[in-house]
């Protein structure tokens, strides 16, 4: 017979509130079975679920995505592995514009810290470009403000 953890040994196994292993059952993302006593008894496929569940919430997807998406299959559906792959190339992407859009931030912070460090026309000058570029990207569809129309500003 295979081992069953209670819900105190993977919480401390896995590091995830015993109320939160409540709610995930409550909503029914993982359900483990129940003892005799009703208490929630897991398994090892217990525990590998809510492992992958918190390696998806690192990669910031939401528990209604993971249990929509995630739920355990008892058999692999070619057109369901489609879709959750469709699904992982969009997240993907999703992910990489605000990686990008993290590296744009981080650089006007860099462009204005140094601005500030060292004040002078010159710094205020590329702080006042870096500006207009990131303002530019963020309106690329409607008409953009000129350099004149920001010259002195």
């Amino acid at each position: 017979m295979e081992k069953q953890y209670s819900i105190k040994e993977v919480s401390q196994i896995l590091g995830i509130p015993k109320d939160t292993l409540r709610y995930y059952d409550r909503i029914g993302i993982v359900s483990p079975s129940r003892g005799h006593n009703s208490y929630r008894r897991y398994s090892r496929d217990d525990i590998v679920d809510l492992m992958n569940i918190q390696i998806m919430q690192y990669a910031d997807f939401s528990l209604e995505e993971i249990k929509g998406k995630f739920h355990r299959m008892q058999s692999v559906d070619p057109a369901y592995c489609q879709e959750v792959a469709e699904f992982l190339d969009a997240k993907k992407a999703e992910t990489r514009k605000k990686i990008v859009h993290l590296e744009r931030i981080s650089q006007l912070l860099d462009v204005a810290f140094d601005t500030l460090r060292d004040f002078n026309h010159e710094s205020d000058k590329r702080l006042a470009e870096f500006v207009r570029e990131i303002y530019r990207d963020l309106h690329k569809k409607e008409p953009g403000i000129t350099k004149e129309d920001c010259d002195g500003h």
